[in-house]
């Protein structure tokens, strides 16, 4: 039995999670064995149908624990907020048959909320090139970042205006990339912290 599944909504989604979770000691948990899957109807398709998809075909009886991770934006249950989007599915959960072995993440607004740091690890990994001064200045004199600001209100929008800025076309590797390199503690994001916090419930340090 392997420890932990995750039905994550896109590729990108998933090398992230990959590049954390290769990570233990920076996460503060004991290493883990997992495996990703991504849900065919993405963001969407985890929203409404992911609590059965991760009930299905045993998942349970081969895994210790699950998750459930997928971008607020675009998952067509923005009716409700994101802590009660979350909350009702995590019931799902309890009346499945993983009962408290598995949890929902919804990332608010997505994914990108994750990646923002101001550090030359990301600036390496996007390439920021000197010349364009920092990349948390220039975000803040095209409007992108609000001065005192951690992250931007929009962060795929201005992930992607960097991008263009440095011609670095985008791709899952760039993700894996970053999440294996940027600092783990200093992201701020709710649902990044709650990721953690439940990993150390499930996989808390040996000894």
């Amino acid at each position: 039995m392997k420890d932990l599944i995750i039905l994550a909504a896109d590729k990108s989604m998933e090398y992230t999670l990959k590049g954390v979770l290769e990570r233990p000691e920076a996460l503060g948990i004991r290493p883990v064995s997992f495996d990703i899957l991504v849900h065919p109807e993405r963001d969407p398709g985890c929203a409404h149908r992911g609590v059965g998809f991760l009930d299905s075909s045993g998942f349970s009886n081969r895994y210790c624990c699950g998750l459930l991770v997928f971008d607020y934006e675009g998952c067509g249950k923005e009716q409700l907020s994101p802590p009660k989007l979350q909350e009702n599915l995590n019931e799902e959960f309890a009346r499945s048959n993983w009962n408290d072995r598995a949890k929902a993440i919804v990332i608010v607004p997505e994914l990108e909320a994750w990646l923002w740091r101001d550090s030359r690890h990301l600036e390496e990994v996007v390439g920021w090139k000197t010349e364009h001064r920092g990349l948390y200045r220039w975000l803040r004199e095209n409007d992108w970042l609000k001065q005192g600001d951690l992250k931007p209100d929009r962060p795929k929008e201005a992930f992607e205006a960097t991008l263009r800025k440095t011609m670095k076309r985008r791709s899952s590797s760039l993700y894996l990339q970053i999440a294996q390199t940027v600092s783990l503690a200093k992201c701020e994001d709710k649902s990044f912290q709650s990721l953690t916090e439940i990993l150390r419930v499930w996989f808390p340090t040996v000894g």
